[in-house]
């Protein structure tokens, strides 16, 4: 007599890893060399992405890569990697008239101005008589950046995030066979 006995295993789930077209998000702080925090993730709104689409800088996203979800990390990331180096080109002389008239004038000191395209922002890199040297280098251009993260999901984007994906990039579903987001 044959006696068939079944053997019933847990099924383990496996958690996703962080690759191509995978939904992330994580708690975040980002620092400067100097020691100052520039930013952070709100405790109860973690930074969400679509990973491999360029949401976020690509020396991060590279290290990202096979992250799953409670993993922890210190990353830090060149200025190459990030917001590359500040472009002299990018300095541009602005004669002082266009300024408010009772404004002192500083280094370091932010604005936004209205471009061809929309608003773009500037900092004063000198205000030197009757000229401005405005610098419209992304902020964060030349400075080393750590990032102290935890992934908080990975998963399959949804539709709705998808959706804000092709939305960002300025394409349509329609569209997506002659856009280069891959959406859809």
């Amino acid at each position: 007599r044959v006696t068939r006995m079944i053997i019933q295993y847990p099924v383990r789930e496996v958690e996703m890893e962080i690759g191509e077209r995978t939904y992330v998000e994580m708690e975040y702080s980002l620092t400067l060399d100097s020691g100052e925090e520039v930013d952070r993730s709100s405790p109860d709104e973690p930074l969400g992405f679509i990973f491999g689409t360029g949401q976020i800088i690509p020396g991060l996203e590279k290290r990202l890569t096979g992250m799953v979800p409670g993993q922890s990390a210190t990353i830090a990331v060149e200025p190459e990697e990030a917001y590359g180096a500040p472009k002299p080109e990018l300095y541009q002389d602005i004669p002082r008239e266009n300024f408010p008239g009772d404004l002192e004038i500083e280094a370091g000191m932010g604005f936004e101005a209205k471009g061809p395209h929309g608003p773009v922002t500037f900092r004063v890199r000198s205000a030197d008589g009757e000229v401005v040297v405005a610098d419209f280098n992304h902020p964060l251009a030349g400075e080393r950046l750590t990032f102290e993260l935890t992934v908080t999901e990975v998963r399959e984007p949804n539709a709705e995030e998808l959706a804000r994906l092709q939305s960002a990039n300025g394409c349509a579903p329609a569209a997506c066979s002659s856009c280069s987001c891959e959406c859809g």
